[in-house]
């Protein structure tokens, strides 16, 4: 079997088990449960407000309980230690199960839900949470919950510091779930802390190897030097970088010019061309008008002959 298939399969054997102690055990306050496997086989730690009707006339109820748990939930070998609560009023389950009784009986789920929660205050808790939900009042569903101190919903402390249980409550108009939540006095919650009047600061500052205050805060302006200096560093740095960057433009700007020169020399060369052509052309035109001079004499002089 898969590692996730056993611990899925565990969690609802776990699940059963609390279950049916809750049907079994629930006049005697059942408190809850820690199940742990050993070598020499199943330890299971019972919690009941009244360890005496759990083990019942010279263990006979204990007895019976084991015989179960082999034969329903295949446990090996189990052995089971039961634990008187200290302050029921503090235990989540329960509370959660006196709750649901008392609904049951007919309490008005106000009274039950501010009596409950005041009685838990008062043993000293630190904060406590009262859920309701269900058919309280009327044909409609709704919950309603009641607060008292300080309570944790999410995160790890959620899950290590505050004792949740949920109880049942069969109503005629249907059923009612009933959730309580309780963080014990002796919590040590993330966000605690301490407030010493008249305390030495001697006392709680670290170990700094023999050096004082005064030695520590003479040696921060050496640290700031040296900071400094490698700050200018830094800008020395910089700076060189930038003047051979500014040199590398130079060398890249020298062809630009080349290219103005050479433009400039074409440019000259065509006007050349230019004015070679203007010369040809203006010899073409001189020549041109001779002959058609010398044309028109030899025509004059051939019409003087006629006549």
């Amino acid at each position: 079997m898969a590692d996730e298939q056993q611990f899925i399969e565990d969690g609802l054997q776990r699940t059963q088990i609390d279950e049916f102690f809750q049907d079994e055990l629930g006049r005697a306050g059942y408190g809850g449960m820690d199940v742990a496997k050993t070598p020499m086989g199943t330890q299971i730690v019972l919690k009941a407000e009244k360890p005496g009707m759990v083990i019942g006339k010279g263990g006979k109820n204990i007895r019976k309980i084991t015989t179960t748990l082999e034969e329903r939930f295949n446990l090996d070998d189990p052995q089971i230690d039961v634990q008187e609560v200290d302050e029921p009023d503090l235990n989540a389950a329960i509370v959660a199960d006196r709750l649901a009784n008392a609904l049951e009986r007919g309490w008005y789920f106000r009274k039950a839900g501010h009596t409950t929660i005041d009685r838990i205050m008062e043993s000293g808790a630190l904060g406590a949470e009262i859920v309701l939900s269900g058919k309280v009042t009327g044909a409609r569903s709704r919950v309603e919950k009641f607060n008292r101190g300080y309570i944790k919903h999410n995160g790890e402390p959620a899950e290590t510091i505050v004792d949740a249980a949920v109880g049942t409550a069969v109503m005629k108009l249907g059923t009612i779930g009933v959730q309580v939540k309780i963080i014990p006095p002796d919590a040590e919650l993330p966000d605690d802390f301490e407030v010493y009047e008249d305390a030495e600061v001697e006392d709680y500052v670290a170990d700094t190897d023999g050096e004082s205050v005064e030695e520590l805060l003479e040696g921060e302006p050496e640290e700031a030097d040296e900071a400094e200096a490698e700050a200018d560093e830094a800008d020395a740095d910089d700076a060189e970088a930038d003047e051979e960057f500014e040199e590398v433009e130079e060398v890249v700007d020298e062809p630009e010019a080349d290219e103005e020169a050479t433009e400039a020399e074409s440019a000259d060369a065509e006007d050349a061309v230019e004015d070679d052509l203007d010369e040809e052309t203006a010899e073409e035109a001189a020549e041109l008008m001779e002959e058609m001079e010398a044309e028109d004499d030899a025509d004059a002089d051939d019409e003087g002959d006629d006549e």
